[in-house]
């Protein structure tokens, strides 16, 4: 970590070094929980009684995870993707009857936005049948459409649109490329989109300036790479894109809508994202059924709603090495909705609104690795009905709630993973009933079910206590370092496994085995 505050080194360093205490506050039913749970959605009886037993130690055994190659997502490996040998062509056509625009121009009222920013029956820059550069749209077009206001500075004042089997480069010898808010210029990419050494923002022509954000249902442009489509962004910087309207995030990878996806066939999106810098965006990046997606090295910051943001059904994902902070209203990374067999690795996520990192609805067989998570203003890494997960080896330090939360969830492995200094619990697993909420349960089904394994690491200094878990299937511990406890009270269990701290203590600390904590009852009476 590259800075620690002076309370994290307070609480975790003099901590570790003064007491030498093994063993702290182990919360394994937290009364605060407990009172604001209702009746769950699949009804999970809750335990009158836990054992507490030795468990084999050799099934706990994992070897460190084999993390994917990153050494060929380089610039020179995007550079290598561009063909050039056929040129395009740019041509100018009305934006109705375009597959391609038809998010943007369906019904009255998005295409009334259109015709009020253009003066007319909306047109929208096309480029087909190669390749085109920037300095190519300028000789073609007239300046009220395209041009280039100084050297190596570009406006467009049109939607662009990269038609299929079409490459549009912007390239080193863009200095900046501006999309007209007040015009409302946007980029469509439906074949492949490269954006390399050069600047994109959203430009406000009364400002002068980027169009920063002022309110979520304001215009802004953005950026939208379609079904079958290809983006690769390496060494950019991306400013002030995208508004609270779907598709309109900001940087968007996505399939088409089902309608439309049923008639074209296009296959998954996908491109690279590498070494570039994303501010101000509404979504910094945003995917839907996109796959192989590849987020490696970048800078979100700054931005509205999220920092990073696959959805639906994409998979495959590589989300290593990026710096996620200053996320002014969620999450700074979130996958959410069956996103699966993906990596988020080696990123740092600090000082976001909500959590540093969320796993969410139904995202599974994920791995979560070497990720520095600290000082967001709630949980650290949050796991929300998202089975068949592992986290190994993150630094969870100084989070304003849980260091990692796990609800609704089972097999969570926890290995190798601090999670110090954090204002409540170390790790934090409870079952709750969404009914009452939002979620539609149809859409995203799930169990109020949580169970997991926690083997090495430390959890220590945390204010609530090392761990709490509401109403298991079970728990597995091993090998976990429980010290520096920031209670006077010291070692102290509560609720359910009160009256079972002298066997956990027995077994864990004085005699280094594994403890399987049990309902009583048998699985199959606990679960309607």
């Amino acid at each position: 970590m590259t800075e620690q505050p002076d309370k994290l080194k307070q609480r975790f360093g003099i901590g570790l070094l003064c007491s030498g205490v093994l063993l702290g506050a182990l919360q394994l039913a937290a009364p605060w929980v407990q009172a604001a749970e209702s009746e769950p959605t699949q009804t999970l009886k809750q335990a009158k009684t836990y054992t507490v037993t030795s468990a084999p130690i050799e099934p706990l055994h994992l070897d460190a995870p084999t993390l994917p190659d990153l050494s060929g997502y380089t610039a020179e490996a995007v550079e290598a993707k561009i063909e050039r040998s056929q040129q395009g062509q740019v041509v100018v056509r009305r934006m109705l009857q375009q597959d391609a625009l038809k998010d943007f121009i369906g019904g009255d009222e998005r295409l009334r936005e259109w015709v009020k920013r253009q003066q007319g029956m909306p047109n929208a820059i096309f480029v087909e049948g190669g390749y085109v550069t920037l300095q190519d749209l300028a000789k073609q077009l007239p300046d009220n459409q395209f041009s280039q206001v100084k050297p190596g500075v570009y406006l467009a004042r049109l939607p662009i649109v990269v038609a299929q089997n079409a490459t549009l480069h912007v390239d080193k010898n863009v200095e900046e490329l501006r999309l007209s808010q007040e015009r409302g210029a946007f980029l469509v990419n439906d074949g492949k989109l490269f954006i390399t050494d050069t600047r994109l923002t959203a430009w406000r022509e009364a400002d002068n300036g980027p169009a920063t954000f002022r309110k979520p249902d304001e215009f802004r442009p953005f950026l939208v790479s379609w079904g079958g489509s290809e983006l690769y962004i390496s060494d950019s910087v991306v400013t002030s894109l995208g508004y609270n309207t779907s598709k309109s995030y900001g940087v968007s990878i996505t399939q088409y809508t089902p309608n439309m996806h049923k008639r074209l066939q296009r296959e998954e999106p996908t491109g690279w994202l590498l070494n570039s810098e994303f501010v101000d965006l509404w979504y910094g990046f945003y995917c839907y059924e996109a796959a192989d997606v590849v987020i490696k090295g970048n800078t979100y910051h700054d931005n509205i709603v999220y920092g990073i943001d696959p959805h639906d059904r994409s998979h495959g994902l590589i989300i290593a090495e990026n710096t996620v902070h200053g996320t002014k209203k969620k999450h700074g990374i979130i996958i959410s909705r069956e996103v699966d067999d993906s990596w988020i690795i080696n990123n740092k996520s600090y000082d976001n609104k909500l959590s540093g990192i969320v796993i969410d609805r139904n995202s599974i067989n994920n791995l979560i690795a070497y990720n520095e998570v600290t000082q967001n203003h709630a949980d650290g890494i949050t796991l929300y009905e998202s089975s068949h997960n592992l986290l190994w080896g993150n630094k969870v330090l100084n989070n304003a709630r849980h260091g990692i939360r796990v609800r609704n969830s089972v097999d969570i492995r926890l290995y190798e993973n601090v999670s110090a200094a954090n204002a409540l619990t170390g790790v934090y697993g409870h079952i709750k009933d969404l009914s009452a909420t939002d979620r539609n349960i149809a859409l995203d089904p799930f169990d109020t079910k949580i169970s997991m394994i926690v083997v090495g690491g430390t959890l220590a200094a945390n204010g609530s206590g090392p761990l709490s878990i509401d109403s298991p299937l079970s728990v597995e511990l091993y090998r976990v370092k429980l010290i520096a406890p920031t209670k006077s009270t010291g070692i102290s269990f509560s609720g359910i496994l009160g009256e079972k701290q002298e066997e956990i203590l027995d077994l864990m600390v004085r005699r280094n085995l594994a403890v399987l904590i049990d309902p009583v009852e048998r699985q199959t009476e606990l679960q309607d």
